[in-house]
């Protein structure tokens, strides 16, 4: 079957359109004075687990936007893996979150801008699952500006 176009208007790519989910909850994280990433569980389409960071509320320094992401997902499948599912993380995840990647065995990651500080790549690659497909660089002039912008808040406050 052939599809017409009845607009000029292009196909949204679903790698932006899933980033700005995320990036809506790196603002929730924000609102609540968190540091700024939001993450989202992607399997068939669908949005099966959202999270943002919660460190801060939460006193843990587990509760990454991924760690609470990952949850959602898995109580959503009822199973602890997330093969077929890809997770959209408004900053590159750190170490702790790519080792959680590994064990869901997720098939994809994307992710908005690179963390030169903390993120998984400044370590070894190595901590992604091998099947795992890692791609940067969605909206990461948007994601970079969030954290930019709240950590200059912060040294302003002090």
């Amino acid at each position: 079957m052939k599809y017409i176009s009845f607009t000029d208007e292009p196909a949204i790519n679903p790698d932006d359109f899933f980033m700005k989910e995320a990036l809506k909850e790196a603002q929730k994280a924000l609102a609540l004075d968190e540091v700024p990433i939001g993450a989202v569980i992607v399997h068939g389409g669908r949005i099966i687990g959202r999270g943002h960071n919660l460190t801060e509320q939460l006193n843990d320094v587990t509760a990454h936007a991924e760690m609470q992401a990952f949850t959602a997902a898995a109580n959503y499948t009822g199973g602890k893996y997330l093969k077929d599912c890809t997770l959209y993380v408004t900053i590159e995840p750190c170490v702790m979150c790519a080792g959680a990647s590994y064990w869901t065995q997720i098939s994809r990651i994307v992710y908005g801008a690179r963390d030169d500080k903390r993120g998984f790549s400044q370590v070894s690659d190595r901590i992604i699952h091998p099947k795992t497909e890692v791609v940067g660089g969605v909206s990461s002039e948007e994601a970079a500006r969030l954290m930019k912008d709240f950590f200059i808040s912060k040294r302003d406050k002090s």
